[in-house]
């Protein structure tokens, strides 16, 4: 009976890892870079991940790319003049000293373009994050049917965001 409990004790560990990924680049914590599983006819994907810096000076995300797609841009949610929601690109995202800048569904995110290849569920594919500071940092992106709990290991919910 011991042994089935500690072993099922590992599964459930070794899962919540794989659900959960973080990354550190310098004074950077990239907590859980993911994507929304999407059908086979959806023309874009976007990329979604929360960036925090515990560093001492500021840093900004400047782009990104990967190789699934021809071209990857910075977007945000914005509420337009007659109160619809619509995204528009962006050119840099700060990540200001002991706070975050968060990429989630109805905010910032990663938008990618001319697909070359539509990762699946449970997939996950490279993405290269290109920081002002911090330089080049390459994240596994998890391809999943929703978005992260909030309070899944690893992701840290407080922080603000601005984009220039």
């Amino acid at each position: 009976m011991l042994k089935k409990a500690l072993l099922l004790a590992a599964l459930c560990a070794c899962t919540l890892n794989a659900a959960a990924h973080e990354y550190q680049a310098g004074q950077l914590h990239i907590d859980h870079p993911w994507s929304r599983a999407m059908p086979p006819v959806a023309p874009t994907i976007a990329a979604y991940f929360v960036v925090h810096n515990e560093g001492k000076t500021a840093d900004r995300l400047l782009g990104a790319d990967t190789p699934i797609a021809a071209r990857a841009e910075l977007h945000e949610h914005v509420h337009g003049a007659d109160g619809m929601m619509k995204m528009q690109q962006v050119q840099a995202v700060d990540v200001p000293v002991g706070g975050e800048a968060r990429f989630a569904p109805g905010g910032y995110h990663v938008m990618l373009f001319e697909l070359n290849k539509r990762p699946a569920l449970g997939e996950r594919f490279p993405l290269t994050l290109h920081f002002e500071k911090a330089g080049d940092v390459q994240v596994e992106v998890a391809v999943q049917a929703d978005a992260p709990a909030a309070n899944a290991p690893g992701m840290k919910m407080d922080g603000e965001h601005k984009a220039h």
